[in-house]
Parts: structure tokens; C-alpha cells; sequence
């Protein structure tokens, strides 16, 4: 799966990831390969991009945003966020 995320001001992140766990606004979810098409509003929380299976992650604290996942591509699009 593919994933972006993005900034007003830079991309934060891109590349092939194995999930990514989302803050809703109505709770915390995860997006794994060949999910379903969603749009979903973000709160303020923190986004863990899983890169494998084997657990190796990247953390990044958001400030609120987007994410809209179609086609086996999630593209969260944030105010701002800082790798953490």
C-alpha cells in the first residue's frame, strides 16, 4: 500500500508502508493493504506508519487534517505534524 502524507508547507512522507494507524475523530483506527475507500476527518494525535510486518515504525504527532484512502493509497493531509 501506498502511502503520503502531506503538509501545507512539504511532504512528510511517501513510500510503499505495510499500514498506518490513523486519529479519528471518533477514535484511533488502522488502515491495512486493499482497504476499503474512505474519507475520515483527524484529530489532533499521533499517526504510526508501519513500514513491515516485522513492527519497524515511524511515529508522527498531527495536528488534525484528512485522510482519504482509494485504490490501495492513503493520503493523509495534515496542518502541521512533527516526526516524534
Amino acid at each position: 500500500m501506498e502511502l503520503e502524507i502531506l503538509t501545507p508547507e512539504r511532504k512528510l512522507f511517501s513510500g510503499e508502508v505495510y499500514g498506518v494507524q490513523l486519529p479519528g475523530i471518533e477514535g484511533s483506527f488502522e488502515v491495512l493493504d486493499k482497504h476499503a475507500p474512505l474519507v475520515s476527518a483527524l484529530g489532533s494525535g499521533k499517526v504510526k506508519v508501519l513500514k513491515d510486518k516485522s513492527g519497524t515504525s515511524v511515529v508522527y504527532t498531527i495536528n488534525g487534517g484528512f485522510a482519504e484512502i482509494l485504490n490501495n493509497k492513503v493520503a493523509v493531509l495534515v496542518e502541521g505534524a512533527t516526526e516524534s
